[in-house]
């Protein structure tokens, strides 16, 4: 990957302004919200409670996901693509290397020397719990170079890619720290952010239908088109739900889990937004907007509930 190179010296404060947008810090919420339900379902299940892992762990969270943010503005910078996107709010990119680009060469470095922050984190705690938490970490770091580059060209991994990095990947890797194994129960927890960030990532590609198809990505909606594309969001919107439900009643957690479903009461409205105005981007955002919030809502509310039943 090469850096472009610019003979303009940007000044410190534009360089870390800069840094710190293609990091998309208030996405950065999803991460803490995910640990944060892995945590909790540790510790009802009688892990110990230590600070310095639980702060560890939320900074590995919002670590692996400020990279992936990162390398993907970077990366949609060298293309071009953020220069044809329409941004909104939740798609389109960040703006900052369009505003700045020559402090390009800084994120990249930042880039490369959070991924060694990264991966340093992940040998210290396959040192502390074991070898078999190695494989979620390979498989994470992985997803994080590869995403915009290489998973973004095929369909179905463009699909399931981003789910399986926030739900099996963060959801049981940060159960495995705390306990050092892995349990049904954990699964069935992390299958709901699986579905919910799947679809994040899938609405938020309809705005920016045309312009990734100009530079050559390949997703779900240009393979089947966007009313297909509604419907699979339906789906996971369901099966969020199914999974919430599962991992309730067929895996002895606490009811108090259910007060998760105060998040669910959105998805009537977003499941009729999207099955109406999925071709219609200006009637669509509050369907975007809803998602995100049904995407932080639930694991908080899941995580509150196990803390609820410990008290």
């Amino acid at each position: 990957m090469n850096t472009p190179l610019n003979s303009t010296r940007p000044s410190s404060g534009s360089v870390f302004k800069t840094v710190m947008g293609t990091m998309r810090p208030n996405f950065l919420l999803l991460s803490i919200v995910v640990v944060l339900l892995g945590s909790a379902l540790a510790l009802y299940e009688g892990a110990t409670w230590s600070w310095p892992l639980f702060v560890l762990l939320i900074m590995g969270g919002v670590l692996a996901h400020a990279s992936v943010n990162m390398l993907n503005e970077y990366q949609d910078y060298l293309s071009g693509l953020d220069n044809l996107t329409e941004r909104t709010p939740f798609s389109g990119g960040s703006g900052s290397l369009q505003d700045n680009p020559q402090s390009a060469p800084f994120v990249y470095a930042t880039i490369i020397i959070s991924l060694l922050i990264l991966i340093a984190m992940g040998i210290y705690f396959v040192v502390l719990k074991g070898w078999m938490l190695l494989p979620i970490g390979i498989a994470g770091v992985l997803v994080i170079i590869t995403y915009t580059s290489t998973i973004t060209r095929f369909p179905w991994l463009c699909l399931i890619v981003p789910g399986f990095a926030f739900g099996p990947l963060m959801v049981l890797g940060t159960y495995y720290v705390w306990t050092g194994s892995f349990s049904w129960a954990a699964f069935w927890v992390s299958m709901v952010p699986f579905f919910l960030v799947n679809n994040l990532l899938l609405l938020n590609q309809f705005p920016d239908l045309q312009a990734d198809r100009e530079i050559g990505r390949h997703n779900i909606l240009m393979l089947l088109g966007k009313r297909t594309g509604a419907r699979i969001f339906n789906g996971f919107l369901l099966l969020s739900l199914l999974m919430l439900l599962l991992a309730v009643f067929s895996s002895s957690l606490p009811k108090t889990v259910l007060i998760a479903l105060i998040a669910f009461l959105l998805a009537v409205p977003l499941f009729k937004l999207v099955s109406q105005h999925y071709a219609t981007l200006d009637k669509l955002m509050p369907a975007l907007a809803m998602n995100v919030i049904i995407n932080l809502l639930t694991p908080l509310l899941m995580a509150a509930g196990l803390v609820w039943a410990m008290i």
